[in-house]
């Protein structure tokens, strides 16, 4: 996995994703006690940056094994990324979701024209679903961040920071980011290591879902010992790639925490002062930025709004907390 790659996704990705702005507010700013620019991927299509690692996945398959259909396992942001790609690519895709995954995400992804098999997330294994019907059904299976196509995709993020900041002149400043396996996470740190040296790329993750941060304090992969139960569903996964921890523990700064409730506020943040629409988990990264402002050095930050798809039920919670 090296920059090389990301640089071929991202003219695989040209004319299908949406280049996303980095966007500021004076009211976040003084929230934060410094400069915030966020990267609205929840602008990005399907809601979130999933397309982009989604779409280079897919292109980069022989046509022949792409026609044969693909299959993924997601909570729901993966899903819909995978399932447009799949569609826009003319083939098949077959998506294994947690039963509680929102019901938007569920409802989106088959409209999207998956096939969507549901599992119990605290019961079942979803890898090993997974590989059985890929194995029955002759179906590539793509993962959601351990695959390097993927992170290569997402590391297209990662490049329009990078150009984005240096255009500002923005030196010396954390790019934090919203972070379930990594995928996001390591293929921005790789983008940032290339061309734009001096940002510190940092996982921010909820409490007790910080298998993250607790990995890269230990130098080991270490595990979640619950795998739900927190609003921040796009961001929880019982532990960090084997592909992109050893990317992260190269590269990142130490991981931040948030809450459920700063998460919400986050959300309503978000929508007031720049009229956009954050999931929990996506607005994980912007909850840090305003409530972590100690355990952030530097006059900048910068943060990833990482998915937009929430149900109308959590959004109008979230405008209730301010």
């Amino acid at each position: 996995m090296n920059i090389d790659m990301i640089r071929a996704a991202a003219t695989r990705l040209e004319g299908h994703a949406r280049r996303t702005p980095l966007l500021s507010s004076p009211f976040l700013d003084d929230i934060a006690g410094r400069r915030v620019f966020i990267k609205p991927e929840c602008l990005q299509h399907t809601g979130s940056f999933k397309f982009r690692g989604a779409w280079s996945a897919l292109s980069a398959l022989d046509p022949e094994v792409c026609k044969k259909g693909v299959i993924a396992f997601s909570s729901g942001n993966h899903a819909q990324g995978v399932a447009l790609a799949a569609a826009r690519h003319v083939t098949t895709s077959v998506i294994i979701m947690p039963a509680d995954a929102p019901q938007l995400k569920i409802d989106n992804t088959r409209a999207l024209g998956a096939e969507v098999i549901l599992y119990d997330r605290d019961t079942e294994d979803r890898d090993e679903i997974g590989a059985r019907i890929a194995s029955e059904r002759g179906l590539t299976l793509i993962k959601p961040f351990d695959n390097e196509y993927v992170i290569a995709g997402q590391g297209t993020t990662g490049l329009e920071i990078a150009q984005d900041a240096n255009a500002l002149g923005l030196q010396n400043a954390d790019v934090l980011v919203c972070c379930g396996g990594g995928g996001l996470t390591s293929g921005i740190a790789l983008a940032c290591e290339a061309d734009a040296p001096t940002l510190r790329v940092r996982p921010v993750e909820p409490k007790g879902f910080d298998d993250v941060k607790r990995s890269l304090e230990s130098g080991t992969i270490q595990r979640n010992t619950a795998t739900s139960g927190n609003i921040c569903d796009a961001i929880i996964t019982p532990q960090p790639g084997d592909m992109t921890f050893p990317i992260m523990h190269r590269l990142c700064g130490s991981g931040l925490t948030i809450s459920e409730d700063e998460a919400l506020q986050a959300m309503a943040h978000a929508f007031l002062r720049l009229k956009l629409v954050a999931e929990p988990g996506g607005a994980a990264a912007l909850a840090a930025a305003l409530f972590r402002k100690d355990d952030i050095e530097g006059e900048a930050v910068i943060v990833t709004i990482s998915g937009g798809n929430v149900d109308p039920a959590e959004f109008t919670k979230a405008l209730d907390t301010l």
